[in-house]
């Protein structure tokens, strides 16, 4: 099967991924545009691994406030290099962190910051365990996967905090 800029050009605008990623993946896959993306998805999975324990001291803090202005979220995300901290790529996944802790209330940013003996569902309690308000197909963990693969770094949320009027 050919291979079309058009295909490709759909695929990069859906994953994210470069061109030439892209282009290899729809190879691979024989044109088949889904299991290229799900390829995709795969490698960038594997390169947040990778990167997982490089140090992260930049980033930026970020805040969402609920239309009615009654609930309210801020969460701290850190990369390695202020350079990606100031990309849209990079922002926006902070704001759409911030609007998933205001959403769903987290008590947590992962399974490993729940104390021992407290029975919780990490579906719920733990927020790289969520699945994402605006993709339920994906967690928030996949979701910062998929950024870390596209800047190259790696990210980790530092903290968070949800505030909500009380009646």
């Amino acid at each position: 099967m050919e291979i079309t800029t058009g295909m490709i050009k759909e695929l990069r605008e859906t994953s994210g991924a470069g061109v030439m990623e892209c282009r290899s993946a729809l190879i691979s896959c024989g044109g088949d545009i889904e299991k290229a993306l799900a390829k995709l998805r795969e490698r960038g999975l594997v390169q947040a691994q990778k990167k997982a324990e490089r140090v992260t001291g930049q980033g930026l803090v970020d805040a969402y406030i609920h239309t009615a202005g009654r609930i309210g979220a801020m969460v701290e995300v850190n990369c390695e290099t202020d350079f990606v901290a100031r990309t849209d790529e990079f922002k926006s996944l902070a704001h759409c962190l911030a609007m998933q802790v205001a959403a769903l209330n987290p008590k947590y940013i992962s399974e490993e910051q729940v104390p021992p003996g407290e029975e919780v569902d990490p579906k719920e309690a733990c927020l790289l365990s969520q699945l994402y308000i605006r993709d339920p197909a994906i967690t928030i963990k996949d979701l910062i996967a998929g950024t870390i693969a596209k800047t190259g770094e790696n990210i980790r949320v530092r903290r968070f905090v949800r505030y909500e009027l009380s009646n």
